[in-house]
């Protein structure tokens, strides 16, 4: 992929770059996500809010009790309803970016899966990808 990503919601109105390279991808499957998403999980790209600049359009705010007890604001047009990104307010530096909104993913890859205690059983995971029951662990 290039060093700029474009992306936006599915009416259009919601237009934005990413300024650095994304490859990682981490499936959320906490039942927030599957909510918020009408899917399985929530596939998501971590990226400095720095590198997001918006070309149209305003998502509109949603604040969540994310299933971990967090604060989680997500982001989505409030036209078309496509959720954009969420931030969690303990890291409002970095915003979690839904990879479906992505004008090309094609080199991206999925490496992580959490929150899978909570996975739909229809939701296929693969066994080799890292998985974790809950939240992903802090770095240390």
């Amino acid at each position: 992929m290039s060093d700029s990503i474009t992306g936006g919601c599915l009416c259009g109105k919601i237009r934005y770059t990413v300024s650095q390279p994304l490859q990682n991808i981490i499936a959320c499957h906490c039942t927030h996500c599957q909510k918020a998403s009408g899917a399985g999980a929530s596939h998501n790209a971590v990226v400095p809010l720095s590198a997001v600049s918006f070309a149209s359009g305003a998502p509109k705010l949603y604040e969540d009790i994310a299933q971990s007890g967090n604060i989680l604001k997500r982001f989505f047009c409030g036209d078309c309803g496509s959720p954009i990104y969420s931030q969690r307010e303990k890291v409002p530096d970095m915003i979690v970016l839904k990879v479906g909104t992505l004008d090309d993913s094609a080199d991206m890859k999925l490496i992580m899966n959490i929150w899978t205690g909570s996975a739909r059983p229809w939701m296929p995971m693969d066994p080799a990808t890292e998985c974790h029951p809950g939240n992903r662990p802090v770095k240390a």
